[in-house]
């Protein structure tokens, strides 16, 4: 997957401007996808380029002239494309994992540490996410809304990131504790 499929995909909402998008991808889309303000922004005008969104200017009394984009057809059938092509298998890459595989032979504690921290990290993220769940559902219960809703892809892409979020607080903890007992460290060292 490129860059320009997520930002595509993250378009289908509706008209957005570069600083909205990208505060969409620090919520929803960042569970499935990091980009960088810039990178999103030099993104925005590839695709424009390339046909596959359009921008047009609002002009803004008190503020300098934004710019909205949306889906095009083009940009619509490349997303189509990208639907029909096969999906990697995915893959962790993480450096804290490569920390707890080292462990027996470095200083504990600061493993510890960082796997605590990464806990309280997938914790605040658990919690962005249920917000996120609950103001799309909005009063409907969860199985009616994933039979009726207009749109589920944003939905469900969020239900992943807060399953990943609640597996990583879980194992960062369990891991602490584990190495915690195995190295004789009381909770408060």
């Amino acid at each position: 997957m490129a860059l320009r499929h997520a930002v595509l995909a993250a378009l289908l909402d509706g008209e957005s401007s570069g600083y909205e998008l990208a505060k969409a991808f620090d919520v929803g889309v960042a569970n499935f996808w990091h980009a960088l303000p810039q990178q999103l922004y030099l993104e925005l005008t590839k695709l424009e380029k390339d046909g596959l969104i359009q921008g047009r200017a609002v002009i803004q009394e008190t503020r300098p002239t934004k710019r909205l984009f949306s889906v095009t057809d083009a940009g619509l059938d490349e997303l189509e494309r990208f639907a029909q092509s096969s999906a990697k298998p995915t893959f962790i890459r993480d450096d804290l994992l490569v920390k707890v595989q080292a462990v027996d032979s470095v200083s504990a504690n600061a493993v510890i540490e960082q796997l605590e921290e990464r806990a309280l990290i997938a914790a605040a993220k658990i919690d962005i996410f249920e917000r996120i769940l609950n103001r799309h559902r909005g009063d409907i219960d969860e199985q009616e809304f994933l039979t009726s809703a207009d749109r589920i892809g944003p939905y469900l892409t969020c239900q992943r990131g807060l399953r990943f979020e609640q597996e990583t607080a879980d194992w960062c903890t369990q891991t602490a504790q584990i190495l915690r007992e195995r190295c004789g460290i009381g909770a408060d060292t």
